[in-house]
């Protein structure tokens, strides 16, 4: 159970505890410790409603997803313009992303940092194509490419972009401190003129999970593609830190985030 691994005080506990001492500056030893514990229980509901999703009902995930400022990406699409949504690693991204395919007639393209054994990685490919979604290969190459063709034609892309798994983040500033975060899709926006829109996720007191879709990030007028980048990067830094902040208990980050953490090798 959640509580049994938050007991252990793994690495992933005690990292969580690290990373959430960020969002909230100046509490004490014993409210981060209770703010973990409620993260894993969090962190175990999304495996939970994982797993569980290929057998959920279209019914059940439809009414399983209430997306706030959904209008943003529907009109959006109605106009013939491709939209990317970028989230953290909060709530419940697979859920999400059902809806967001079934419910909500969005099919869309994500990307899948590939996992080792490569059973494995097809597995999870699987899954996640099961549920409306295609799913390209973080590595290769090929999938910025792919992502951009989809986007012209009008299309939808969801980036889970907290995370940077690649040299080639954008350093940003995160809760105070630098961190690096994924230029894809500020890259993307620039190219093919798609809308980007940052979304926060997080589970209240009732069974349905909470989405917001944030005002989107425009492009700059002026500075070079990197700058452009790098102030839409910042931008997007900022609004998932307003969703985690409010929610910071669904914000699922079991890993080394923050640039000293990762230059002295983390907590853990």
């Amino acid at each position: 159970t959640a509580d049994a691994a938050w007991r252990r005080r793994g690495r992933g506990v005690r990292q969580l505890e690290a990373n959430l001492a960020r969002v909230r500056p100046g509490s004490t030893a014993a409210d981060i410790r209770e703010l973990s514990r409620a993260g894993m229980r969090s962190y175990l509901r999304y495996w939970v409603e994982s797993f569980r999703l290929p057998v959920w009902s279209e019914d059940r995930i439809r009414t399983g997803v209430h997306v706030h400022e959904m209008s943003r990406v529907t009109d959006t699409v109605a106009q013939g313009r491709g939209a990317i949504l970028a989230l953290p690693h909060m709530g419940n991204w697979d859920l999400a992303g059902a809806w967001l395919a079934g419910a909500a007639g969005l099919p869309f393209t994500t990307v899948a940092e590939r996992l080792k054994p490569e059973t494995l990685y097809d597995r999870f490919v699987a899954y996640r194509e099961g549920l409306g979604m295609e799913v390209l290969p973080h590595t290769g190459g090929s999938a910025f490419g792919t992502l951009a063709r989809r986007l012209r034609a009008g299309g939808v892309v969801a980036l889970v972009a907290d995370r940077d798994l690649s040299a080639s983040g954008v350093e940003v500033d995160f809760f105070g401190e630098p961190t690096r975060m994924p230029a894809g899709p500020a890259l993307l926006a620039q190219q093919t003129g798609a809308a980007l829109f940052p979304v926060t996720l997080w589970y209240d007191t009732t069974p349905v999970l909470q989405v917001r879709v944030h005002d989107p990030v425009e492009v700059p007028a002026e500075g070079t593609r990197a700058q452009r980048g790098a102030v839409m990067t910042q931008q997007l830094a900022d609004a998932f830190a307003a969703g985690i902040a409010r929610h910071p208990e669904d914000w699922h980050m079991l890993q080394r985030l923050w640039l000293s953490d990762l230059a002295r090798g983390g907590t853990a």
